[in-house]
């Protein structure tokens, strides 16, 4: 079998695309997820802490060049080393809130596989008619 053949059947197995959808909706999810962060709750711990912009919290580590505006993005520009720990607080926030969204989610999952699996429904009338018959002619 070629190369190419086996490629083929590995791209077009079911894993490799579901695992590909995977990865789309969850590249889309993380950006609903970044955006109810950033725009949502953010700004509401900010307003209960004392109205703090987390993303622009930094600490410098180097010399700031004479006239250089004190902002993140424009220490950046200049080259001054910062340590951007608003940022970092930003992703881990976002982390934790999709980590507890994907575990409510398999949560739900599991629950109903169980309840699938609990509840046995009684075979039909006519397999029940049919095992009455099967028996019958064993006898």
């Amino acid at each position: 079998m070629g190369m190419v053949q086996e490629f083929k059947e590995f791209a077009v197995k079911g894993n490799v695309i579901d695992l590909a959808v995977g990865v789309i909706i969850g590249g889309a999810f993380g950006k609903i997820v970044e955006s109810m962060v950033g725009d949502l709750i953010m700004p509401a711990i900010g307003a209960v802490v004392g109205k703090l912009d987390f993303s622009n919290l930094f600490m410098v580590m180097g010399s700031v060049p004479p006239g250089t505006v004190r902002t993140l993005d424009a220490l950046k520009k200049a080259g001054v080393p910062v340590l951007a720990y608003g940022s970092f607080i930003t992703v881990a926030v976002n982390f934790a809130i999709l980590a507890f969204i994907i575990f409510l989610m398999v949560r739900q999952i599991n629950r109903l596989k169980r309840q699938g699996e609990a509840a046995p429904s009684a075979p039909a009338e006519n397999i029940l008619l049919l095992r009455e018959i099967r028996d019958s002619l064993k006898r």
